[in-house]
């Protein structure tokens, strides 16, 4: 399918007159079309279609509809009725009135083709591209960022249904290619047991014989399939019923199979483990003891400067595993490609690390604003002893000094550390002749036979991290950081209003897709809401009370976030 683009398109007069006439105060469709002249251009997906092919419907048009879609929440069949019927969707598209639309299933392999590389990343670059002509958004403005978690469209298995029914996915992908490779293997045990979705629950009857059934007719499965190789090609579903295998039994010594668990054969790390057969980037993770969730990570950033709306500037889909500080990065190289670097960037702290503050200063000036993660000594947590800011640190000589006057025998390091986003680790040791007779060894160190040891960061970032925390403490920083806590609206905007937090699509990309065109749908809604003349909100007014105060001039908050302050 090729693609024939289609410039300069204007809408129809009638449709146009009719548009007005019975919307005369507009719509969100209408807005798209007036203000922007539609989101994209034809010649903006030219890259995305081959040169030859029968002609294919406007890549635009089917990008402006995915959009206005998210925006209403409507599903596929909703949105080609909506193009059939609705006069805004006819003119924010520059059709006809009669024109019939595309049938729904258009816009599920619009997705597949927007899923593919970086694409999504790009429609988003697009529609920010037009925003920025407008005027509605520009660059080193006050930003902040937050993220979110999102569920996988998958069931929660246990491990024993995990594994049954892996393998019922792939002998559902084995009979559909090649059922012939099933002859000879499949009985009526495994009909009754893998017929249809399993569901056994946490406490099955016999468990470990259906651990040992389930194990045992994979590995035929997989052998018989491994036999044909020359032949057949295993599908995804084969690849996830061996990867599933593997993190979940073993052969022992003896060559038996064994099932694994934490003391017997080892478990491997979450952010490896597949969880579902059918999404095989989802990933589970644990936040402390409540928040426990099988899919991704969003993470958002939008603009807040006063005096301006707040425009969505990036999205980011990540493992649920991943680390919310290792998204900071591709967040900078994402706005600096789109123009719309932030000059101060609001984040929590998740993100901030003294590698990243740093790196944000050099490479883009910008200034990372967020709480530094505490001291993690036992002394400073349990506030008592000596921690690391009670030694004086001399890098010139190479040594550090404690409290009791007594200098480190050895300086060692900057030695890497195992965290992408936790600084280079420089460490000054004293000997066990020096702390065994000091009389604050109590306060200094937990073990009678040990001596200290000093963990700290390389000059440049030690002197980053003490001009930071002392600028944690002043009234100025904590007025600027308060602005940050408004994110949480717009998570609970996108979570509550169009639905981000459950995936409608399965897989890291489609899901990623998703949250792009939500942020863009969130754009034109805000955008679209403000008059011509209005730049942004008006503040909210004050209460009944407030103004009484206000009236005999007695002092009040402006804000609950100054209180206690």
């Amino acid at each position: 399918m090729s693609l024939r683009p289609r410039s300069g398109e204007q809408v129809p007069s009638l449709t146009a007159r009719i548009a007005r006439a019975s919307n005369p105060g507009g719509t969100t469709a209408i807005w798209v079309r007036d203000r922007l002249g539609g989101l994209w251009n034809d010649e903006d997906f030219a890259a995305w279609y081959p040169r030859d092919g029968r002609p294919g419907l406007s890549p635009a048009q089917l990008a402006t509809v995915c959009v206005l879609q998210f925006l209403l929440g409507l599903s596929d069949r909703q949105a080609a009725e909506a193009v059939r019927c609705r006069i805004d969707f006819k003119y924010a598209l520059a059709l006809e009135l009669d024109d019939p639309g595309f049938h729904h299933s258009v816009l599920s392999d619009f997705r597949e083709r927007l899923a593919v590389d970086d694409r999504a990343d790009r429609l988003l670059d697009l529609a920010l591209v037009r925003l920025k002509d407008a005027g509605l958004v520009r660059e080193r403005t006050t930003q902040r960022t937050d993220s979110t978690h999102v569920l996988a469209a998958v069931r929660d298995l246990t491990r024993l249904e995990l594994v049954t029914e892996a393998v019922r996915a792939a002998l559902e992908e084995v009979a559909r290619t090649a059922g012939h490779l099933l002859a000879g293997l499949v009985d009526e045990e495994w009909g009754r047991r893998y017929g249809r979705p399993v569901r056994l629950g946490k406490n099955p009857t016999r468990p470990k014989t259906r651990i040992l059934a389930a194990g045992t007719n994979a590995y035929q499965l997989l052998e018989r399939l491994h036999q044909d190789g020359s032949s057949y090609r295993p599908g995804p579903a084969a690849q996830a019923l061996r990867q599933i295998i593997v993190q979940n039994y073993y052969r022992d010594v003896a060559g038996r199979l064994r099932w694994r668990t934490a003391d017997d054969g080892g478990l491997p790390p979450s952010s490896s483990v597949i969880v579902s057969p059918y999404d095989t980037t989802a990933r589970y993770v644990r936040h402390g003891h409540i928040i426990r969730w099988k899919g991704f990570a969003a993470h958002l950033t939008e603009t807040c400067a006063a005096g301006s709306a707040n425009v969505i500037t990036d999205v980011a889909t990540t493992s649920a595993a991943t680390n919310d500080g290792q998204a900071l990065p591709g967040i900078h190289t994402r706005l600096a490609r789109r123009g719309l670097l932030p000059a101060e960037h609001l984040v929590d702290g998740g993100y901030t690390s003294l590698v990243h503050l740093e790196r944000a200063a050099c490479e883009h000036q910008i200034t990372v604003t967020g709480p530094l993660p505490g001291n993690p000594t036992s002394q400073h947590r349990r506030n008592e002893g000596f921690d690391r800011d009670d030694f004086h640190i001399d890098f010139d000589r190479r040594q550090v000094t404690c409290p009791q006057g007594q200098v480190s025998a050895g300086w060692h390091g900057p030695y890497p550390t195992s965290s992408l986003t936790a600084a280079p680790l420089i460490v000054a040791r004293f000997t066990k002749s020096q702390c065994r007779p000091c009389p604050a060894r109590t306060r200094c160190t937990t073990t009678a036979d040990s001596a200290r040891t000093v963990g700290f960061p390389p000059r440049e970032l030690r002197d980053l991290q003490l001009r930071v925390r002392a600028e944690q403490q002043t009234p100025d920083w904590k007025t600027r950081y308060a602005v940050r806590s408004g994110v949480e609206g717009t998570m609970n905007e996108f979570a509550h209003g169009h639905g981000m937090r459950r995936c409608r699509y399965r897989g890291q990309p489609k899901a990623h897709l998703q949250h792009v065109l939500t942020a863009i749908a969130v754009n034109i809604e805000r955008l679209s809401s403000l008059s011509a003349t209005e730049e942004a909100s008006s503040p909210r007014p004050p209460t009944a009370f407030q103004t009484f105060l206000d009236q005999q001039e007695l002092p009040r908050p402006k804000s609950w976030r100054t209180l206690g302050t």
